[in-house]
């Protein structure tokens, strides 16, 4: 196997968003490989008047990005990686986080899924998603049971 030079960590901002970043990290040093953290803001818009509300959208959006910046800068403090690349972006999760790795040129993902039981199972998972699509390799980190 190759070394892993640089490591993609697509987190959400649960808390054990750190346990998949302490995997990553943990895997980083080993390899002396670059990391960067991810999250996906995938709002959403619900408009029961049917109409066009942009700038209460936008607000919200805007929110969602800074409550999500906020989370890994204190995500990183806490890894103790103040230089750490951390990105936030709007999207569809699993199409983002595919379009960051190959950009990235990152040759690991490493993302959290949670067990999943009944329709969430037959509809798949973000971390299915990106499994069979990655441009690399990925690490799957089986996090709690969902409740």
């Amino acid at each position: 196997m190759d070394k892993y030079q640089h490591i993609l960590v697509a987190v959400d901002l649960s808390g054990e968003g750190k346990v998949v970043a302490s995997r990553a990290v943990e895997l980083a040093g080993r390899y002396n490989a670059k990391v960067s953290l991810l999250h996906v803001v995938e709002y959403i818009p619900v408009d029961l008047a049917n109409e066009l509300v942009l700038p209460q959208q936008q607000e919200i959006e805007e929110q969602l990005v800074l409550r999500a910046k906020e989370h890994l800068d204190s995500l990183a403090a806490g890894l103790k990686l103040p230089a750490i690349e951390r990105r936030v972006v709007n999207g569809s999760t699993k199409s983002e986080i595919l379009r960051c790795a190959e950009e990235l040129r990152a040759d690991l993902i490493v993302i959290g899924r949670h067990g999943r039981h009944g329709i969430s199972r037959i509809l798949g998972s973000t971390a299915n998603a990106v499994l069979h699509n990655a441009p690399c390799d990925v690490l799957v980190v089986k996090l709690g049971e969902a409740g």
